[in-house]
This record gives C-alpha cells, structure tokens and sequence, in this order.
C-alpha cells in the first residue's frame, strides 16, 4: 500500500522481479518507515505513479529502466540499489554517476549461502554421496571400497578459483582447514591482491590445466562469454570436478555435456543457460554429473539480509554518512555486465 508523502525522504520501493516480503521482514520494513516516506510499488504494473513520484525520490529500491532522460527528472536522487543480486543492462549507469546517485548492489548477501553450497558440490563429486544415494535407492548399491573406486579427498588438493569477487573470496575462506594450493585467476585484479589472501596468482590456463578440483565464479560479461569453451575445458586433468554456481553464460554446454559424456572429468552445476531445464536434457542421464537448480544462494537468510543492508545504509546517507553494507558499483565496470535476471 503506497503512503502519503511527508516531510521524510521519498523512497521508491519497486523490487521486481524481487519481492517486497521476501526481502524485508516485517521488523525491516517497520524501520524502513520509520525513517523513509516509502512508495510501495511492488504489486504495480505501470509507470504513472513511479514517475509521478520520481523527482522526489531520495533512493529507488530495485531496478527499474532508468534511461538518461528519466534519471534526469530524478533531481533529488542519491541512491539507486538493486536488490535482485544482478546489475542489469536497463540503467544508463554513467548518467546516474554523473548525477551523483550511488548504485549499489546486494550481491554480498548471497555469498555465504553460495559458498557453502558449492563447498557441498565439491564433496559430494569428491566422494560420490549424491550418485550412492540414488543407487541404494534404486536397489543397485555397492559396498565399502567397490563404492569408492573413484572417490578422493578435498583435502590438500590443488584447487583452481576462477573470478575472485565475493563468492570466489568466501568460498577460499571455508578452504582454508583443507590446506589446498589455490590457484585464482582474475583478470580485473592484480596479483597483489591475490596473493595477500595466501592465493596464487595465475592464468586461466595454468589454473585449469593444475587444478583437481574448478569453482568457477566468473560475471558474465562480453569478454567472458564462453570463456570455458571446448579448448579451456580440454586442460582440465582427467578426472577432475568442476564446480559451476555462477553465470551459465561463462561456459559452451555443448561443449561441456560433449566432455562429460566422454567421462574426461566429473562436473556439478547449478546454472543454466536455459532454465527450467528443459526435461529431455541429455545432462539429466549422466551420472558423472550432479544437477542442481539454481539453489545455491537463494535462501530466506540471504534474501533477508538484503533488507536488513538496505535498511542500515539507507539510513547512513539519510543522515549524511556512506553506505557501509551494500557493496558500491564500479563506474569502470558496471556497464560490462551481462546479466539476466533470476526468476
């Protein structure tokens, strides 16, 4: 229900294709009140009062199209957060930062969750749990060493990170009582960076080709696209496990389900460059493969972070301070991305 403006600041509340109560408690969006004048357009399906609103608005919660001409009506604008965890294309991004509006993201929220998940991917490819399961279910189970005949240990494995943002950096921090040799490979950092976290700094050739087990992290940008193509894919050693919880558009799937049909290494994915998966895929008759449905952050604890982030830093810069929680776009490469939303 939208309220009537007052003397607070005006913020636009348009999560889609977030939710409003998925994101924010009944005890966030009581604070979110309390300071803010929010106009809730969750459940709108038009413009008229998004942009009747618009040259008043403090902050927009979400991410609406934002072309330069519609920024420019937004005069009182400082601060525009996307709350689905995804900076998309619809923004003119370097009108905003010439406006001085603030554009910050929520991804930061679902890092642990994805972390930890991909960690469980990684064991289970390591040890088989998922495939033993189904077997005893299906009556075809084998015991004590004949079930273990491809197992290995996560533990002191050589381990290849690719991207290094957020979930690439929480996910090296849950390895750290396996004692791995890490390899990262991140072309937007320097290897200073890389190796003060105890990484090792490398290429993506060097990380694919020495590592037993691959987490890839990696955005999707142009420069990225099918960056783990038939070649990249190919330098994997045999028999290793590839863990894939980011962009599905970074990885070639034919090439992909051509290698894991030929049994060169073991794979556990939870994106997709169609999903719903369609049910006649070929990857959902491998059993060197352990399908996911792109679960791996999508938790009610992560979601509800994000409006407890919103809440702490709208309220910082509704009293003259920086945000602290959510985490600020890069001009330089905010327009590089190549996202589509999470339905």
């Amino acid at each position: 229900m939208m309220t009537t403006p007052s003397t607070k600041p005006v913020v636009l509340l348009r999560p889609a294709p977030q939710k409003r109560d998925r994101i924010f408690t009944p005890a966030a969006l009581s604070a979110l009140n309390d300071v803010f004048t929010v106009i809730d357009l969750d459940d709108a399906s038009n413009d008229e009062v998004f942009d009747k609103y618009l040259p008043d608005a403090f902050a927009i919660i979400g991410q609406p199209d934002l072309d330069a001409e519609r920024l420019s009506r937004a005069n009182r604008l400082k601060a525009l957060i996307n709350v689905e965890g995804n900076f998309f294309p619809n923004v003119d991004y370097a009108a905003a930062f010439a406006q001085g509006v603030r554009v910050l993201g929520c991804g930061s929220a679902y890092s642990q969750a994805v972390a930890e998940y991909s960690l469980g991917l990684a064991i289970d490819l390591a040890r088989g749990i998922s495939h033993q399961d189904g077997a005893m279910r299906a009556g075809s189970e084998k015991y004590v060493s004949e079930s273990n005949t491809d197992a290995v240990l996560l533990h002191r494995a050589s381990v290849g990170i690719l991207g290094y943002g957020n979930l690439g950096r929480s996910l090296h921090r849950l390895l750290q009582p396996f004692h791995n040799t890490v390899r990262i490979y991140d072309p937007w950092l320097p290897a200073a960076v890389i190796e003060d976290t105890g990484g090792i700094a490398s290429s993506l050739e060097e990380t694919l080709s020495s590592s037993q087990f691959v987490y890839v992290f990696a955005t999707a940008t142009a420069d990225s696209t099918h960056l783990l193509d038939g070649p990249a894919l190919d330098l994997l050693p045999q028999g290793a496990r590839l863990i894939l919880v980011s962009r599905a558009a970074v990885v070639d799937y034919d090439a992909l389900l051509e290698r894991l049909t030929a049994g060169r290494f073991l794979a556990a994915i939870d994106v997709w460059p169609v999903e719903p998966v369609p049910e006649d895929s070929p990857f959902r008759t491998l059993e060197n493969t352990v399908l996911s449905p792109h679960r791996a952050g999508g938790i009610t604890q992560a979601f509800e972070s994000i409006g407890d982030m919103v809440v702490d830093d709208l309220t910082l810069m509704a009293r003259g301070l920086a945000p602290v929680r959510l985490q600020a776009a890069a001009p330089e490469l905010v327009g590089r991305y190549r996202n589509k939303p999470v339905t």
